[in-house]
């Protein structure tokens, strides 16, 4: 069937668009994944205001409250976004219109991430950065990450996929998440809270943050428990800025407290042009963009392409959250 704005759309898609990449190719993964549904990409304002109301399902990153006042026939709102706490949800639950997320998208992109920092750390290949850049050859010596304790903050499918990737690496995992006795795919795991997570603390090599900002996630790191990791311990935050106290761990960074710090989130993000952090040469700082990969639409359009059918079958939907 053809895509036309004339006819009533099946699927709106919203004009913006995520990590540099165009929202046309969302677009077009998701006519691929639904031939018989009309899907419409809704470029401007406007046509965005004029598209929605018709609409059953509508997909994009966010929806502010003049759209939503308009979307009478919305049934789903498709997050493009792992997290929804920016969205209208409980307007959206009284209005009986269901949310899903993108989580599970992330997980092979941010895995790898998490596990190219701890190798850079391992291997210090920043310091080798860091002479190559000066001209400097001058040996200097590394550690092996094999053998080290790697704690994962969040078993969901980033944490997993963290987890998964590690294997065959040779190391210790010690996993955290907010219900321990459910087990999960570490060698151990424990709460976010009490003896049992300072002792993990105690004995971390390489603590990967990877758990959603929750009020228990809020601070969870910080100068005490910076204190209770050993001072070689390398922190990674793949999760959201406020999870790290920030004046803690420059704290910790300034007085060899930790010997590292990865950070794609930070707080206050962005990271203004005249924060320590950027000065330190044990801290490496990447702008939000361990989310980025080719397959992130593709993957995303999977989840919204299967919930379109199990929504038309009254099935439970893939990534709900409301």
């Amino acid at each position: 069937m053809s895509q036309t704005k004339d006819e009533a759309p099946d699927v709106v898609v919203l004009r913006k668009s995520t990590h540099g990449v165009p929202v046309s190719e969302y677009v077009a993964d998701l006519r691929e994944r639904l031939p018989d549904r009309n899907v419409v990409h809704a470029r401007t304002p406007t046509e965005e205001r004029a598209l929605v109301p018709q609409a059953p399902v509508v997909a994009g990153m966010e929806l502010d409250a003049d759209l939503l006042d308009r979307a009478g026939s919305m049934e789903l709102f498709a997050c493009a976004y792992a997290g929804t706490g920016h969205l209208p949800l409980d307007a959206l639950e009284d209005r009986g219109v269901a949310v899903t997320n993108a989580s599970g998208i992330h997980g092979p992109n941010i895995g790898e991430h998490v596990v190219g920092n701890l190798l850079v750390f391992a291997r210090r290949l920043h310091e080798g950065w860091r002479r190559q850049r000066n001209r400097e050859w001058r040996h200097f010596q590394s550690h092996e990450l094999r053998g080290s304790t790697v704690t994962v903050v969040g078993l969901g499918a980033i944490g997993r996929s963290v987890v998964e990737r590690l294997e065959g690496f040779g190391v210790e995992t010690i996993g955290v998440r907010y219900t321990p006795e459910k087990g999960g795919p570490t060698d151990e795991v424990v709460g976010f809270e009490g003896p049992e997570f300072e002792e993990a603390l105690s004995r971390t090599d390489y603590l990967a943050l990877a758990c959603p900002l929750t009020e228990t996630t809020r601070g969870l790191i910080g100068k005490e428990e910076l204190k209770t990791l050993p001072p070689d311990a390398v922190l990674v935050n793949v999760a959201r800025g406020p999870v790290v106290d920030t004046d803690a761990l420059v704290w910790a960074l300034r007085g060899s407290h930790l010997r590292g710090a990865a950070l794609d989130v930070t707080d206050p993000e962005p990271l203004p042009e005249d924060h320590p952090l950027w000065n330190f040469e044990n801290c490496l700082v990447t702008p939000h963009c361990s989310g980025h990969t080719p397959e992130y639409y593709s993957r995303l359009a999977d989840i919204v392409a299967e919930n379109v059918r199990r929504l038309d079958d009254g099935e439970e939907l893939r990534n709900r959250v409301v």
